[in-house]
Parts: structure tokens; sequence; C-alpha cells
């Protein structure tokens, strides 16, 4: 689990967000020695073609506490959101925000 395929996360993107999506790069995302984020593990930036606000999202997969399936995420690269840790703490953010 969190290991979804290039190909999974490009259709949530499509679907979620909008625009045709075209896998660029992966890049591991850990708190190192800075808690820049609380989670590890491996995000994809992809580009994207017909969106009105972005020319790139991030994707992922993380497994839920307690559950068999994986939660997936896909946050656009505007705004606040300059790189795939940024991504991964507004994706957290916007988790305990909906949790509260």
């Amino acid at each position: 689990m969190g290991n979804a395929s290039t190909d999974q996360l490009r259709r949530v993107i499509e679907s979620r967000l909008g625009g045709a999506a075209s896998f660029t790069r992966s890049m591991r995302v850990a708190p190192g020695n800075r808690p820049t984020s609380e989670w590890d593990g491996i995000v994809h930036l992809f580009d994207l073609k017909n969106h009105p606000h972005a020319k790139r999202a991030y994707a992922w997969s993380s497994p839920i506490r307690g559950g068999t399936k994986p939660r997936y995420f896909a946050v656009l690269h505007m705004g606040g959101v300059r790189s795939a840790a940024e991504a991964v703490r507004a994706a957290i953010a916007a988790v305990r925000r909906a949790a509260k």
C-alpha cells in the first residue's frame, strides 16, 4: 500500500483536478533533520495540460489507519504549494480540518 502506479495517480489527478496529466518524475518526501513533514513516502509530479489554473500537480497514495485500501491525494502546484513537501503539508492540513 502507498505505492500506486503512475497510471492510477494520473487518473486520480484527471478525475479530481481536471486537465490532462503526464508523469514527469517521482521524489521522496521525508521528515529529515527539519520536521517539514510528518509523512515519509514517494510523491509523483505530473505536468498538466488544459487546466485553467495550474501547469503541474502532485499525487501519491497513503495507507489509511486500520484500513486495507489506500487514500489517494492530488494537489495542484499553485498558491502556497510549490514543492512536493508543501503538497504533502497542505494535504495533511486538509485531512485534519475535515476530521474536526
